[in-house]
């Protein structure tokens, strides 16, 4: 593992859960996103969604988003535009039985915001490969659609609990 990902050690994912059970699966699915060929990528992307950000979120949702932002940041990752669609997923997602989770998620989302800035002024480059739309103009698109969900991100588990800085007082 390089410097991309190189965080994911700090983190117990096996004592997180996702839909399925435990979340120490997540970093393996990580480097597929970050490291596959466009299936594997993909395939990895729809376990992920699956796992995190499917209507419940899970106490492993927070923690993933971090990475979320870092694959989307990335420019040799193979579908960031999908990455940033799994965090407008995540953002829209949220847990009744557990609102803190779901507090948590939202703000990791919202807090790399000025990453999606940055993405949505993404210039297209000439792809000869490409017969659709650019990979560029994909994440500048996905970027776009994720600055209009956090800036216009209203759900009443959040405007309900205090940031978590202000619970940790």
């Amino acid at each position: 593992m390089g410097t991309v990902l190189g965080a994911m050690r700090n983190v117990r994912w096996h004592e997180l859960q996702h839909a399925y059970g435990s979340a120490s699966q997540v970093p393996g699915v990580l480097s597929r996103i970050a490291w596959g060929d466009a299936p594997t990528a993909g395939e990895a992307l729809s376990d992920l969604e699956r796992w995190i950000g499917t209507p419940p979120v899970f106490d492993s949702t927070a923690a993933t988003v971090p990475f979320l932002w870092e694959l989307a940041a990335t420019d040799t990752v193979r579908d960031r535009a999908g990455v940033l669609d799994l965090l407008v997923t995540i953002l829209a997602a949220g847990s009744a039985e557990h609102p803190e989770w779901t507090r948590a998620a939202h703000d990791a989302v919202a807090a790399g915001r000025a990453t999606a800035v940055r993405l949505a002024a993404v210039h297209d480059v000439p792809d000869a490969d490409a017969g659709g739309p650019s990979p560029a103009r994909a994440v500048r698109t996905a970027a776009t659609r994720l600055l209009a969900a956090i800036d216009g991100h209203t759900c009443p588990v959040c405007a309900a609990l205090p940031p978590r800085e202000a619970r940790e007082r």
